[in-house]
């Protein structure tokens, strides 16, 4: 059974009447599921603020998180969220450091044996609950924000683009060539050729384990587009077994020049630039 707004003022005064027990029965319990990974000021005075912002919702009269009057106590479980996310503990760590609020609050209200604050804790740990579980998908949602965040980071620096010679870049590409990651390629390739103005780019596939139909393709049109902004490309790297496996699957790499090393492209490259008089 929910709190109702009289209820729900009533209990934060009693709250706010054992605000320093329970701040500090609070952050003894928040610490020893934590094991030791805060410090104990630092729980403190999330356990502190958080009290506050409890006393400060049901004070307000709010029965439910949506609430208005909840507004200031949602901001803190996100930054908690946000914080623990980022420290690297878990969502259930997270969330449970909110439950405890209940423990802490039973603990030190035992002593009211009264029937209506006995309602009341029963419709206020109602309230902690739907706390926990907003902390607990917060958690999430950042979480999966900053994973998303370093999978961007990664799949950039396993891109680089890097400057051989004077004219000449080269990509060299490691692992696996998937659509998203070929796209990241051809745009960091681009913006380099329009940096530098090179008129050469050597694509070295050494670190490739294998070329398929669709690592085919990917090259292709990363090649494609660099002719389209005037650069020549090379394709370096075709080790035996991956020229057998483009043999036997018919990959037409067309007049594209080819070569078994990095050396062997960048060579090709010098000797091109001679003739042309470059």
């Amino acid at each position: 059974m929910p709190l109702s707004p009289d209820e729900a003022r009533r209990f934060a005064e009693l709250l706010e009447s054992r605000a320093e027990q329970l701040a500090g029965r609070w952050t003894e319990l928040v610490g020893a599921g934590l094991r030791g990974r805060l410090s104990s000021a630092e729980l403190r005075r999330q356990t502190s603020d958080l009290q506050r912002g409890f006393q400060q919702a049901l004070a307000g009269g709010a029965v439910d998180l949506s609430q208005e009057a909840a507004a200031e106590l949602r901001a803190q479980l996100n930054e908690l969220s946000s914080t623990r996310a980022r420290q690297g503990f878990s969502a259930t760590e997270t969330a449970v450091s909110v439950y405890a609020f209940k423990d802490a609050t039973l603990e030190i209200l035992g002593d009211q044996n009264d029937i209506a604050t006995l309602r009341d804790y029963v419709a206020f740990s109602s309230f902690v609950d739907q706390a926990a579980l907003f902390t607990f998908d917060s958690y999430v949602r950042i979480r999966e924000s900053i994973i998303a965040d370093q999978a961007e980071q990664l799949l950039e620096l396993s891109t680089p683009v890097v400057k051989l010679w004077e004219g000449v870049v080269a990509v060299p590409l490691v692992g696996t060539l998937d659509s998203a990651r070929a796209q990241v390629v051809m745009e960091r390739l681009l913006q380099t050729l329009v940096d530098t103005g090179s008129p050469y780019a050597i694509i070295d596939i050494t670190g490739v384990p294998a070329v398929d139909t669709q690592v085919a393709q990917h090259i292709l049109k990363t090649v494609v587009a660099a002719r389209l902004m005037g650069a020549d490309c090379i394709i370096s790297g075709i080790r035996p077994q991956i020229a057998q496996t483009i043999v036997a699957l018919g990959i037409e790499f067309g007049d594209i020049a080819t070569k078994a090393s990095l050396a062997d492209a960048l060579r090709y490259v010098i000797s091109q630039n001679k003739r042309s008089g470059r």
